[in-house]
């Protein structure tokens, strides 16, 4: 009896100490880390829709068109203000080499990316998935122009996913297949958390040999 509550008690302690392992300290990631550079695959629609000349403000609407076989799932599309370029086509300027897009005061957006460009959701409305060919809702993009003789265009990259194909139907598996009992896996789980207490020095290995005996 008193055997069987030692491998109790390393049992209840193994599980405790588990639980209090120290975590990782957790970071806040952007949108952008899980999804997939989708900008070969797509085409961005930039429509200038207003234009304010007292304050260099330029509104755009901002869609994305799928030009690729596979569908997108729309709530998870954003675009991304990756540069701006001047007349010639640069992205920096002469004088100073500074980016162009540094000299644009960026409103609305939804968050930068870790390099600091600017990002935007774009809507998914009422369907799920953006088909292929299809055109997405637009975003609605404002830049502050503080160089107001710069005649600008800015370019977008486009993040989403793919929507996975389904998964092929499963034949009824028979009842009886043979697998992992639940006795098996919980004393497999057990045995890892017993190799963890004596890792950490709680218990010797002679401690839980003698107290496992029958």
């Amino acid at each position: 009896m008193s055997r069987h509550k030692t491998v109790w008690q390393l049992t209840v302690a193994a599980i405790l100490l588990s639980l209090s392992w120290p975590l990782a300290p957790t970071c806040h990631a952007s949108p952008l880390d899980q999804l997939t550079d989708l900008t070969d695959k797509s085409a961005v629609v930039i429509t200038l829709k207003g234009r304010d000349n007292f304050n260099s403000e330029y509104r755009y609407d901002v869609s994305v068109k799928n030009l690729s076989a596979d569908t997108l799932i729309s709530d998870s599309l954003f675009v991304v203000l990756d540069k701006v370029t001047n007349i010639g086509g640069e992205s920096r300027e002469n004088l100073n080499s500074d980016t162009i897009l540094s000299r644009m005061d960026v409103l609305g957006q939804d968050g930068e990316t870790q390099e600091g460009k600017p990002y935007f959701q774009i809507p998914a409305g009422a369907a799920p998935d953006l088909l292929p060919h299809g055109l997405s809702l637009p975003a609605s993009v404002r830049l502050r122009n503080k160089d107001y003789m710069i005649v600008f265009t800015p370019s977008f990259k486009v993040f989403g996913l793919k929507r996975p194909p389904p998964e092929p139907k499963q034949p009824q598996a028979a009842s009886s297949q043979p697998g992992t009992s639940p006795t098996t896996a919980s004393r497999n789980s057990v045995d890892k958390l017993i190799q963890l207490l004596i890792k950490k020095g709680v218990v010797t290995e002679e401690e839980w040999r003698k107290a496992s005996q029958p």
